[in-house]
């Protein structure tokens, strides 16, 4: 079979460290390409369509759109920056044959520059490096230039990798310019570059058809589309496809719409060819990294590889006293349907059933990946519990080994301490460490998985919210001891009732409190945090006793501190081993998992006998 190229199609994939202007760079691409009416309203980050995403800042699931420039396709894939959604990017890099390698011109190559970075030259892709941002005014663009070409060497990038050619842009100002003396304001450069730079895929016009599907989109009229790149042959709407499972079955599935894309948009055409993005409709029970093929020839493309994860959590029903007030699916039944759905999209995720049939096993690339799950469950009417979560230990040549990250830290010179000596308690070992100008340095740590649990609301605290953190897996070592989570008790509610202003005067004493006056709460529900490094029961619905001598307004005039109401992500990083946090529509709650406070003492006391033996 002949290998041609098509030469009106490229096929690039956007990658960068989070929040390096990834999607505000493909929103310049789209209007700059005439995708939009002149008089069409589009909101920023146009890509970032999801509500989390949005909220967030920060993308999440991989995106394609196209655009044209003179008569080429460009067809472009938006890939996460985060570490923990991995999966997405190596789904995206199979579409592709080139990137673009997005890096801020003042904080250069990140830890995720170096994880996409990897992904990108393993999958040996063609790099354009565009250095964002360039109209800070403390950018330094040319010393990103060399920490780049020091990283794509780390890297072990091949002779025509490293002839990468550089843009300098500013997505926000909507210009690209090959020299950073230049004058030129517009995007013209970066399309010129991915022109000339990126290979047009190669493509066996003349064979039977193939693909391999690397996303899913869905919507309520034809439900689920397959998503990706025609490696072989051409398909039209109406055919009879073979679809290859995972493990090697065949089942027959038919074209019922095909797709390709222009902008935002879903384009509805009669036939694609190789080379070609497109989406596919009428297959129902497709998944990611399964391939398309012809019926009379079905032959199976690699599947797609991804990391394993490093993280896992157990999910439960709800079985609080609260449970089943707010959401719509509260059955074993409908949580584990759910949770297995997740599966056909989210590459990265592993769901186990337990021997509870209320309870499952779900392991995950981070924190991240887990709590946005549960964030968009929760959106959906779920209701759950969630254990702390503990990290995947492996066992290599009978040596325990344990996931480790690569953390940077930009910090205020003075928080140093506070930081340094809360990631020494958490076996972090420092690797490098660099001014960065501005009374701001840079230091770098190799620290275990399990020490990062916790951390990131710790490290706000002493930075005082100045400080910016990242990390990126960095491959398993030997154990390396026991890790203090955390070092305070919790305050736990004595009685179900609702908290009372005079309650919680009384118990804002100890500590500091995660509620609000009139908040229901339940007894063994955690409402604050103690000062003390013990468990304190507290009884926050205590109400003042009326008398002649005092009036019942009297309280009013009662000033309580400002109460801590902690995120999902901080309340999942809060919790010990014996306690939970309770997910529903409408609140997070944290809760021991024995609530009874006689059974809760027989619970520890047995607990602690069995550490001792």
């Amino acid at each position: 079979m002949k290998v041609s190229h098509n030469q009106n199609i490229r096929n690039v994939a956007i990658i960068a460290h989070v929040d390096h202007g990834k999607t505000t760079l493909v929103d310049c691409l789209l209007r700059q390409s005439g995708i939009f009416r002149d008089n069409e309203v589009v909101q920023e980050r146009v890509m970032d369509s999801n509500d989390l995403e949005r909220e967030r800042g920060i993308t999440i699931l991989a995106k394609n759109t196209a655009v044209t420039y003179k008569n080429i396709k460009i067809n472009i894939v938006d890939t996460p920056g985060h570490a923990d959604f991995g999966g997405e990017v190596e789904r995206a890099l199979s579409m592709v044959d080139g990137v673009l390698l997005v890096v801020d011109a003042f904080e250069g190559p990140m830890p995720q520059t170096k994880f996409v970075l990897r992904k990108a030259l393993e999958a040996n892709l063609h790099p354009i490096v565009v250095v964002n941002k360039a109209d800070r005014a403390d950018a330094r663009p040319h010393e990103v230039i060399d920490e780049v070409f020091d990283l794509f060497l780390e890297l072990g990038a091949s002779d025509e990798q490293l002839d990468f050619p550089i843009i300098y842009a500013s997505a926000r100002e909507g210009w690209a310019r090959k020299e950073i003396e230049d004058t030129n304001t517009n995007m013209e450069p970066l399309f010129e570059a991915i022109i000339n730079h990126i290979q047009p895929p190669a493509c066996i016009q003349d064979g039977p058809f193939q693909m391999l599907v690397a996303n899913l989109e869905y919507d309520n009229y034809l439900g689920k589309y397959a998503v990706g790149r025609i490696k072989r042959g051409i398909i039209s709407q109406g055919e009879n496809i073979a679809v290859i499972k995972h493990d090697g079955t065949v089942e027959k599935g038919k074209v019922a719409k095909l797709f390709i894309y222009s902008g935002l948009k879903r384009i509805e055409v009669t036939r694609a060819e190789a080379g070609d993005i497109i989406a596919v409709a009428g297959l129902t029970e497709v998944n990611i990294g399964e391939t398309l093929a012809d019926a009379n020839h079905p032959e199976q493309l690699p599947v797609i590889t991804v990391d394993e994860p490093t993280l896992t959590m157990t999910f439960m029903v709800n079985n609080s006293p609260f449970a089943g007030q707010d959401g719509e699916f509260i059955t074993s039944r409908k949580l584990r349907e759910r949770l297995y759905r997740e599966l056909d999209s989210n590459v990265s995720l592993r769901v186990e059933d337990t021997d509870s049939p209320d309870a499952f096993q779900v392991s995950g690339r981070g924190e991240l990946h887990l709590s946005i799950l549960i964030e968009n469950m929760r959106r959906e009417g779920y209701e759950m519990q969630v254990s702390k979560p503990e990290v995947i230990y492996k066992t290599i040549d009978g040596k325990l080994m344990e996931p480790m990250e690569h953390l940077v830290i930009d910090i205020p010179e003075d928080c140093m301490g506070p930081v340094m000596e809360n990631l020494g308690r958490r076996k972090a070992e420092m690797l490098n460490m660099v001014s960065t100008g501005n009374g701001q340095v840079r230091i770098e740590f190799n620290i275990p998985a399990r020490g990062l649990i916790g951390f990131r609301s710790d490290f706000l605290t002493e930075t005082r919210g100045r400080g910016i953190m990242n990390h990126t897996f960095n491959g398993y070592e030997p154990y390396k001891g026991d890790i203090q989570h955390r070092y305070n008790g919790a305050l736990i509610a004595w009685e179900t009732g609702e908290a009372t202003t005079y309650g919680m005067l009384q118990a804002e004493e100890r500590g500091l409190l995660f509620i609000q006056p009139g908040m229901k709460v339940y007894e063994g529900m955690i409402v604050g945090m103690n000062n003390r490094d013990k468990d304190l029961e507290v009884n926050v619905c205590k109400k003042k006793h009326l008398t002649n001598m005092r009036a019942s307004t009297a309280e009013e005039t009662v000033k309580l501190k400002e109460p801590r109401i902690l995120s999902l992500e901080e309340a999942i990083e809060f919790i010990n081993e014996d306690e939970l946090v309770e997910i529903t529509p409408n609140h997070i709650r944290m809760r021991k998992k024995v609530l009874d406070k006689n059974e809760r003492a027989k619970y520890n006391k047995q607990v602690n006998m069995m550490k001792a033996q």
